[in-house]
Order: structure tokens, then C-alpha cells, then sequence
């Protein structure tokens, strides 16, 4: 199960460098491919809005 980012996120960049698949992109709200995610829960650690939940 992927892990997605919510309407929350405030782009703030700090789940970028946690993921160790490199599965989430930037914009307005980040978002994570769900093909690529690992299920790691590493991005979901760090996120300060707590803006990253499991799917």
C-alpha cells in the first residue's frame, strides 16, 4: 500500500531527501507515485503537517 500526501502538505520540501526510492515529486501539494513507493513510512516520519498518511 502506497503511501499519499493530502491536501495539507505545505510543500516544504523535508519528505523529498527521506524517500529512498525517489518517489515523491514536487509541486503545489507533493505527490507520490504509488508504482514507485516502497511503503517505507520514511517520508511520513518527517513530515512536520503530518500531511502523509497510508493509502
Amino acid at each position: 500500500m502506497a503511501y499519499v500526501i493530502t491536501e495539507d502538505c505545505t510543500a516544504c520540501g523535508t519528505c523529498i531527501d527521506e524517500c529512498p526510492v525517489e518517489a515523491i515529486s514536487e509541486g503545489d501539494i507533493y505527490k507520490i507515485d504509488p508504482d514507485v513507493c516502497t511503503d517505507c513510512g520514511a517520508c511520513a516520519d518527517v513530515c512536520p503537517v503530518e500531511a502523509i498518511h497510508p493509502a
